[in-house]
């Protein structure tokens, strides 16, 4: 279950999504955050750059790979606006980071996505379980999703 702090971690993921979108790219934001509760690093999305891998998530595991110890990534959590997609779940699964917590999942994108009429990826749509099997996940997170279905739709009609 979320408790007080980690929504705290949530809204911030939701804030930086909206970052994301403020500057051109897909709403994701995502925290890497110790087993203290000490934030560690942040990011959004930034794949408008034309590198499709610049997600997130994605650059959290690289960022823990090259400055935390294994046993200090098997205690931490990322906290993400959006449930990994299947690149960003095995970089999450291979470097080995510990539970992850997000506000909407890849069902409920696929479902707004295609309300909008957006093309379907050309990765296909796995859920983080179906990646990584043994990985404590939590989400979606109710009254926050909301909140991200929003940025999406902005994101798609503008």
């Amino acid at each position: 279950m979320v408790n007080g702090s980690e929504m705290q971690h949530l809204r911030r993921c939701v804030e930086l999504a909206k970052e994301a979108l403020e500057a051109g790219d897909q709403p994701f934001g995502s925290i890497l955050v110790a087993a203290d509760g000490a934030v560690l690093f942040e990011d959004r999305n930034r794949v408008s750059s034309g590198d499709q891998t610049r997600h997130p998530e994605f650059e959290i595991a690289r960022w823990a790979a090259a400055n935390m110890t294994v046993e200090e990534r098997a205690v931490a959590t990322v906290f993400t606006s959006g449930e990994h997609c299947p690149m960003c779940a095995a970089a999450h699964g291979w470097v080995g980071l510990g539970r992850i917590v997000y506000v909407s999942s890849c069902e409920q994108l696929s479902t707004w996505l295609a309300d909008l009429g957006v093309p379907a990826s050309p990765v296909q749509n796995l859920s983080i379980q179906q990646v990584v099997p043994n990985l404590v996940v939590e989400g979606p997170i109710a009254n926050l999703d909301k909140q991200v279905h929003d940025l999406h739709r902005r994101f798609y009609r503008k």
